[in-house]
C-alpha cells in the first residue's frame, strides 16, 4: 500500500465513517490525495461505503461516507489472492521428511491411523488432555484465517493455562504483510509462534512421546497417522528444533521499528496523555520551541506532514500508544480530542 492509504485506513479504523473531505481536514491533505487512497483501499477491499448521521441525526450532505473493514477481514482477503505451493512441491517436502525419520522401518505396533479427520481431532483430543509437559506443531496451512485462529486459541489457551509449553511453527503470508493475529494472540497468553518460509510437512508432538502427521498432506480429510516409536519421535522433535531455530517471530518483524532518542521518548508520551506543547514543556523543564521542534523533527524524520499522522505511524510502530479506535470511550488522549 501507499504511504496516503496506509493512513487513510489507519485514520478510518480509529476514527470512524469519515466523508473524503472530513478525511482530508483530518489528516490535513488535499482531497484529491485523499480520494486516490480511497481508490487503493476499495481495490483490496479494505473500505466500503457507509451510511453515516451526523450529530443531529441527518444524513451526510457531504458526500458517500466510508467505514474501514476490520483489519483481520481484510488480510484475510488479500491473503486468499496469494498464489500457494504446488501441490507437488507440498508432497515431495512431506516424502521427503516421512522417509528420512524411517517411519516405513516401523512395525504395527508403533503406528495407528486414524482414517478420517474427524477421528484424528478427537484422538489429538485425548492426547491433548494428557498431556503435562509440552506441545509441539507445525502448521502449513497456505492461509491461516482469523476463523482458524479463533478456532486454534481456547485449546491453544487451555493447554498454557495447564502449564503446559506451547511451541508453533507456520507459514508467513506471501503478501508481504508481516502481522500475524495468531501469532500476536498467542503471545498474549504465553506461547511461542515463529515463521519459516518453507515447512516440510504438518505435525503435532505429544509430550514427546507421540507424534501425529497426515496420511495424505494434499487432503487432510483422509486423516492421520499416529506414531509412537521413540526413533522416530525423536527424529521429528530434532527437526522441529532446527526449523525452531530458523525461525523468525513475526510480532518482532511487523511496522518497520522506530527508535525515539530519550527527549522525544519523553515529548512523545506526554503529548500522548493529552498534554499541551506549553505543559509538557513546563513538566520537562524545557522551552516551548525546543518541545516544537522535537515534534516537527519527528515529523520530517518519519515523513508525515501533521501530528495525526505522526500519532497514527507512531503507534503502529509501537512507539506511541495508538489514538484510541472508534467505539473507544474518550478521554484526554481520545480520536475526539485529537482533532476537535
Amino acid at each position: 500500500m501507499t504511504p496516503d492509504a496506509d493512513l487513510g485506513y489507519r485514520a478510518l479504523l480509529m476514527l470512524g465513517p469519515r466523508t473524503v473531505a472530513r478525511l482530508a481536514r483530518e489528516l490535513g491533505m488535499p482531497q484529491t490525495r485523499v480520494s486516490r487512497a480511497l481508490d487503493e483501499l476499495v481495490a483490496v477491499e479494505a473500505v466500503r461505503p457507509a451510511l453515516a448521521t451526523t450529530h443531529a441525526g441527518q444524513w451526510s450532505r457531504d458526500g458517500l461516507v466510508w467505514e474501514a473493514v476490520a483489519r483481520e477481514r481484510v488480510l484475510d482477503t488479500l491473503r486468499q489472492r496469494r498464489r500457494p505451493d504446488s501441490a507437488l512441491e507440498r508432497w515431495r517436502r512431506h516424502v521427503a521428511t516421512v522417509s528420512g525419520v524411517g517411519l516405513s522401518t516401523l512395525t504395527d505396533a508403533a503406528v495407528r491411523r486414524w482414517p478420517t479427520r474427524a477421528a484424528a481431532r478427537q484422538r489429538a483430543a485425548s492426547l491433548i488432555a494428557a498431556e503435562r509437559h509440552e506441545h509441539l506443531a507445525i502448521n502449513t496451512e497456505e492461509v491461516f484465517d482469523s476463523e482458524a485462529t479463533a478456532a486454534a486459541l481456547p485449546l491453544d489457551n487451555s493447554m498454557l493455562a495447564r502449564g503446559i509449553r506451547l511451541r508453533v511453527l507456520g507459514l508467513p503470508p506471501s503478501d508481504g504483510d508481516r502481522w500475524n493475529a495468531y501469532a500476536t494472540a498467542l503471545g498474549r497468553s504465553g506461547g511461542l509462534y515463529r515463521e519459516l518460509a518453507a515447512l516440510p510437512l504438518k505435525l503435532m508432538v505429544f509430550d514427546r512421546r507421540v507424534v501425529f502427521l497426515p496420511s495424505d498432506p494434499l487432503d487432510l480429510e483422509r486423516g492421520y497417522v499416529e506414531v509412537a516409536d521413540p526413533e522416530v519421535v525423536r527424529a521429528l522433535v530434532g527437526m522441529f528444533d532446527r526449523l525452531w531455530a530458523d525461525g523468525t517471530d513475526p510480532r518482532k518483524q511487523g511496522v518497520s521499528p522506530i527508535d525515539l532518542n530519550h527527549r522525544e521518548q519523553a515529548v512523545v508520551r506526554l503529548l500522548a496523555m493529552g498534554h499541551t506543547d506549553q505543559s509538557a514543556a513546563q513538566e520537562l523543564r524545557l522551552s516551548v520551541r525546543t518541545v516544537a521542534y522535537t515534534m516537527r523533527h519527528l515529523m520530517d524524520r518519519l515523513g508525515v506532514e501533521n501530528r495525526f499522522q505522526l500519532a497514527l505511524v507512531l503507534g503502529a510502530a509501537g512507539a506511541a500508544p495508538e489514538p484510541p479506535r472508534h467505539g473507544d470511550t474518550g478521554g484526554p488522549g481520545s480520536a475526539d480530542a485529537a482533532t476537535s
